[in-house]
């Protein structure tokens, strides 16, 4: 089943996709024009996703939010649920007051599986009842019912993602939204910066300041979340495209080519070249 509505106008799309044999996503190929943030719930048993070319283990009731320029694959679609959203039908940043999402729950870097409980696993299921419901009523409020539904939707995995990835502390909240705020300032920057001190000016803190904070809500150094963000992109150019390796480094803010291969195999273990052609026969069938 798939459910959807559009806005011709604001060119708004959400889509609601439950137990589809087909579905997947490869934003660097087909998809590239449709930027669409999706958050899945594996509702089956647990099965492999592939994410930008590596594989995860997608445990039984867990929901994985993904940015709108990942690729993914399933290794059993039929047994996941899917929301899918454009920025013109809800943009996360500009409503982040309501939902507290930007640079944690939607962010480049290390995958965020939650696991749900029972009484949010069973919440979920009351709410994909809601969502079908809404999506099949053609009315003038439809769009706002939905949109009230995906805020329910985020909120709830946002508070249960953080009670799964950041510990208790007694620090001032305000600490835990400056590293947000890093996350989504390297992935607005990352292609041109590339130091921790031009984030540590944009958030008026210095590089030292922001070390300190990262480690209370067990993030990895900034210097590190900068350097992921470019390798996860290098490795997507090169998986997903046909830039050559100095196109990829020029795209990524580097000068020298032989300076972005040292980078890159310092902190994959492969070439730039190497990386591409193992990669290449697994792309084919695709």
């Amino acid at each position: 089943m798939k459910l959807s509505v559009s806005d011709p106008k604001t060119g708004g799309d959400f889509f609601l996709i439950n137990e589809e044999p087909t579905f997947d996503r490869h934003f660097f190929t087909r998809d590239k024009d449709n930027k669409y943030f999706s958050i899945v719930w594996n509702r089956g048993e647990k099965q492999t996703i592939n994410i930008d070319g590596e594989d995860h283990d997608f445990m039984p009731r867990t929901v994985l939010p993904l940015m709108f320029n990942q690729s993914f694959t399933l290794e059993d679609s039929t047994a996941v649920t899917a929301w899918q959203f454009n920025r013109e039908f809800y943009c996360i940043v500009d409503h982040d007051s309501e939902v507290s999402c930007v640079g944690f729950l939607f962010a480049a870097g290390d995958q965020s599986f939650v696991p749900l409980d029972e009484a949010t696993h069973q919440k979920m299921e009351w709410l994909l009842n809601l969502f079908i419901a809404e999506f099949k009523t053609k009315d003038t409020i439809q769009r706002e019912m939905l949109t009230v539904l995906l805020k329910r939707l985020i909120i709830d995995i946002t508070k249960l993602a953080r009670t799964t990835y950041i510990p208790e502390v007694k620090e001032q909240p305000e600490q835990f939204d400056i590293v947000r705020q890093f996350n989504l300032l390297v992935e607005y920057n990352f292609r041109k910066e590339h130091s921790v001190q031009f984030y540590a000016d944009q958030l008026n803190k210095s590089p030292k300041t922001l070390a300190n904070i990262f480690p209370k809500y067990n993030q990895k150094p900034p210097l590190q979340i900068i350097q992921h963000r470019i390798i996860l992109e290098a490795k997507r150019l090169l998986t997903y495209t046909e830039k050559t390796v100095k196109e990829v480094t020029y795209e990524l803010g580097f000068e020298d080519p032989a300076y972005f291969a040292t980078f890159f195999k310092r902190t994959t273990g492969q070439s730039p070249v190497e990386f591409r052609k193992m990669k290449l026969p697994a792309m084919e069938g695709k």
